[in-house]
């Protein structure tokens, strides 16, 4: 929870809502090849599964004055054939409805989410993907404390891959 925000655990009530905020062109033109309603299904199940099997995943955004869910955002467990150095351990997301963008919304909710990831599974490293160009989500990697460490492509798409090392944290979760 933040001043402006609920973060909660999925349900499947969010799978459609979800769905449209990640259909949203503006927000899927950093998302890959776009899902239609069944592989989002799929996808979003595979989150909830990172809670089961992990104990951590990707929280749904509420934006309190509205309660309107705006997004989803947290740390979560996936394995995406991209090497040893990037599957098979804890990966930062972030995703905000366009018409909440640049309100700050994403850097509140993933402080808050990384604040509880440090606090409940204990300083570790975290990585992250964001495809070229998407100045604002490098922007936020970067104040969230991730560096770029390598470059790869999955399904097409040319990414940056990052890391978040336990001395990288910010000051404020430390």
């Amino acid at each position: 929870m933040t001043e402006r925000l609920d973060l909660r655990l999925p349900t499947r009530d969010d799978i459609a809502p979800m769905h449209a905020i990640v259909s949203h062109p503006d927000t899927q033109r950093f998302l890959g090849p776009p899902d239609d309603f069944a592989a989002h299904y799929v996808r979003s199940q595979r989150n909830a599964g990172s809670w089961f099997l992990s104990g951590y995943g990707i929280f749904i955004v509420r934006e309190r004055e509205s309660g309107n869910v705006i997004g989803n955002c947290g740390v979560f467990h996936t394995y995406r054939g991209l090497g040893a150095d990037m599957d098979d351990g804890p990966e930062a997301g972030w995703i905000i409805d366009a018409a909440y963008a640049g309100k700050g919304y994403a850097r509140e909710a993933m402080e808050a989410a990384l604040a509880w990831f440090d606090k409940t599974h204990g300083p570790q490293r975290i990585t992250a993907m964001i495809e070229p160009g998407n100045v604002a989500s490098f922007a936020l990697a970067a104040h969230l404390g991730f560096h770029a460490f390598r470059k790869a492509a999955m399904e097409g798409v040319d990414l940056v891959l990052l890391e978040r090392l336990p001395q990288q944290r910010r000051a404020e979760t430390t």
